[in-house]
């Protein structure tokens, strides 16, 4: 397998999700007439129907062994409803699409996260991971500066979306030359087994202990608690509630109640993803030598209390407001970064083999709630009640994550 050179596919692909994540809600608020609560309406939809499909192709890919197949089929389908993209002139079109590029969207989630398992021991996970989402991360950051670049010189909404249908064929093409399938599923398998190893050999020592009468109550805790998937899962979810709820409206109230151009929002959102790069970069470096928790743990908290700081940009004057937006989503990107790693890489030790698309299904699931909850609350309470309810999601977040023994 050409290690390296197959994530070139996935950074076309990120180069068109960068541009489009904030072309999206702008094209649907300011040029079909839509409201927060349209743009809600979609992006919980496509997010609900993403669920479901999330798992069945992660059984597929498992179930098949092909792996490649659903990243070719993914690219290809994108490619063709970016292009149907350019003739919509309603919502409810719109929409249509929009859910169907969410399900074959995440059609590519599972296989790319078991390729990149399968290629590596499992003390490499993280590294891998990071070294991935780092070099997609700069495609993501390529998209935003082409949004900038392209809104600034007054380029059509239709130009945007085609070269987004053409980022996707490039994606396509390159998949086709360097991705292979793996010749065996090993890693994940040897993962799993040595974790097993672990739990009967802390059963063991803690049966000696009882028999030879020694105080047990640390040892019991962390074996009860160890492999705590459900916990994991549920911090997940907040997790991804949380970043929904927050994001999804974010752009909007950057142009309507922050008074700022389209061009400006994307050079914003540029230091979001610019954060998410140095964050995949730490992760690759550190997350080797320490606990995933900490991470985990930590940026969960770091975005927490983050997320009040906006409200307080909508008292300050114009020059503050460009100094500090970038700042807090710079921040915010890190944690992003370290926390995606650290669970992704948790997740393929934990999960067993044929359900590769669990993961995603509980990013979709949270994420699909805070589509919709977090353009409601913006529209009918103001963003700060939407600011301070996605500060405690992620401080609910972080009590679960606590509760997890690694």
């Amino acid at each position: 397998m050409f290690l390296s050179m197959w994530f070139i596919s996935f950074i076309f692909h990120e180069m068109a999700f960068g541009l489009f994540s904030i072309f999206l809600p702008l094209y649907v608020t300011t040029y079909l007439g839509g409201g927060l609560i349209d743009f809600g309406v979609m992006m919980v939809l496509a997010r609900l129907m993403t669920m479901p499909s999330s798992f069945f192709w992660g059984y597929l890919c498992d179930k098949t062994g092909k792996y490649r197949a659903f990243i070719l089929l993914s690219l290809s389908a994108l490619t063709l409803f970016f292009f149907l993209f350019t003739l919509t002139k309603t919502i409810a079109f719109l929409t249509l699409l929009y859910v169907l590029i969410g399900v074959f969207h995440v059609a590519h989630e599972p296989p790319k996260n078991v390729l990149i398992a399968e290629s590596r021991p499992r003390s490499e996970w993280e590294r891998g991971f990071a070294l991935y989402w780092a070099l997609t991360e700069l495609g993501w950051l390529s998209g935003l500066l082409l949004g900038f670049t392209l809104s600034s010189y007054g380029f059509s909404n239709t130009s945007m979306l085609l070269l987004c249908s053409f980022l996707h064929m490039i994606g396509f093409i390159t998949s086709i030359v360097f991705i292979e399938d793996p010749v065996l599923i090993f890693e994940r398998r040897l993962a799993r087994i040595e974790r097993t190893i672990g739990f009967i050999y802390q059963g063991y020592l803690l049966a000696s202990k009882v028999l030879d009468g020694i105080a047990i109550k640390g040892l019991t805790k962390n074996i009860s608690r160890g492999d705590n998937l459900s916990v994991f899962c549920l911090g997940v979810v907040l997790f991804s509630l949380a970043t929904s709820s927050l994001f999804t409206p974010l752009p909007i109230f950057f142009s309507q109640n922050l008074s700022l151009p389209s061009n400006i929002i994307f050079a914003i959102f540029f230091f979001n993803s610019l954060g998410g790069f140095f964050g995949y970069l730490i992760a690759g470096n550190l997350l080797e030598h320490m606990e995933d928790k900490l991470f985990i743990k930590g940026t969960t908290l770091a975005r927490g209390f983050l997320c009040p700081v906006f409200s307080f940009m909508i008292l300050l004057p114009l020059t503050y407001r460009l100094l500090f937006s970038p700042v807090v989503l710079i921040i915010m990107g890190i944690a992003y970064g370290l926390f995606r790693v650290s669970t992704i890489s948790l997740s393929m030790e934990l999960i067993p083999e044929g359900r590769a698309g669990i993961y995603n299904t509980l990013i979709d699931f949270g994420a699909a709630f805070g589509c919709f909850i977090g353009p409601f609350l913006a529209a009918h309470f103001g963003f700060p009640y939407l600011f301070i309810t996605s500060s405690l999601l992620f401080i609910l977040s972080f009590a679960a994550f606590k509760r997890f023994a690694i």
